[in-house]
């Protein structure tokens, strides 16, 4: 899913919904367009020159029909999306970049079973169309998206590094053997680079070397984690706390209904920044003795440990915004 500035969209006549939307079905090669109150459709190739042709076109249509506010409309579809995000952006039209999970329990919500592109165009056209306080995409500074394209180099060459490792385990072929060897010599040089040029973006930028400097004064929260917050959640420091917690997918959801008291369970969020703030947790619990105190007290209420650790990196999680959003430095975790 999905990464960006937080701000809710309005307008003058209706604060939540807009008045002509523009929906885009993206797929690799084309691109399905439904507008809505028009009810039309179109299939255009997924190039930037099309894309800026029909919004050009509806921006158009919009002044002459005196339709009101615009509000361009697409799913996250693992980078397929960007032509529409930036032909937007470029056009200084509104855009939501909608999560693919909100957009299937909206279909359910209307009773729509069947799945096609046409099919799809029109309900998210209908999603922007009646969805309130949707949140308007702000794309990420050049700096943080070279740092998160690093990071998940990063992430993969580590993966990458792990499976070679386990495999020379096993290898008794000298020919294997070798391979092997000489593949983790490389993929460890790789990394070795990714990591330099890592901290050279965060030396360079003085906005993200005081963010990195900042976070690493939290207990348990180190230049990886620093770097991997940065990249992939840039908005931390602008968020109430409880958002802050939702969007890492660290908030505990209620599961009650009448007397029924089910567990309560985390949901969603940005599964980069958990896996390093897992790491982070565990550190932080050996060396603050606040953060230690706290997981030992809902271990002894019976709690099993990765609750405890669950808890503790939400509590972290909190801190850096608060951190962040203060501009000072952490003296004492304080509850959260």
């Amino acid at each position: 899913m999905t990464n960006h500035t937080v701000t809710p969209i309005r307008s003058s006549g209706n604060a939540n919904l807009p008045d002509h939307v523009v929906a885009f079905e993206v797929s690799k090669h084309q691109l399905v367009v439904h507008t809505l109150p028009a009810n039309r459709q179109c299939t255009i190739a997924n190039r930037p020159a099309a894309v800026r042709r029909v919004l050009m076109a509806e921006i158009k249509h919009n002044r002459r029909a005196q339709l009101g506010r615009m509000l361009v409309i697409c799913e996250a579809t693992g980078g397929y999306e960007a032509h529409v995000l930036e032909a937007a952006i470029a056009l200084d039209l509104e855009v939501h970049q909608a999560h693919g999970t909100r957009v299937r329990h909206f279909a359910r919500y209307k009773g729509l079973k069947a799945k096609n592109d046409p099919i799809d165009a029109r309900l998210i056209a209908l999603y922007g169309l009646q969805t309130e306080k949707l949140v308007r995409y702000r794309p990420p500074s050049p700096a943080v998206k070279a740092l998160r394209a690093l990071q998940e180099r990063r992430h993969d060459l580590k993966l990458m590094l792990q499976a070679e490792t386990n495999r020379l385990e096993h290898a008794s072929n000298r020919h294997v053997l070798n391979s092997l060897k000489t593949s983790i010599k490389t993929i460890r040089k790789t990394l070795d680079r990714i990591e330099a040029e890592i901290d050279l973006l965060l030396e360079a930028e003085d906005s993200l070397a005081r963010k990195a400097q900042l976070m690493r004064t939290v207990p348990g929260v180190g230049p990886v984690v620093a770097a991997t917050l940065i990249a992939h959640m840039p908005e931390l420091g602008t968020l109430p706390r409880g958002q802050a917690a939702a969007l890492a997918g660290l908030a505990p959801y209620d599961n009650d209904s009448g007397e029924h008291k089910g567990r309560r369970h985390i949901d969603a969020g940005r599964g980069a920044v958990r896996r390093c703030l897992y790491m982070a947790a565990l550190t932080a619990i050996r060396a603050c003795p606040h953060l230690h105190d706290y997981a030992a007290r809902i271990q002894a209420r019976g709690k099993p440990a990765k609750v405890a650790i669950t808890a503790v990196m939400r509590k972290l999680i909190v801190i850096l915004n608060a951190v962040l959003a203060s501009q000072n430095p952490c003296h004492y975790a304080k509850p959260a």
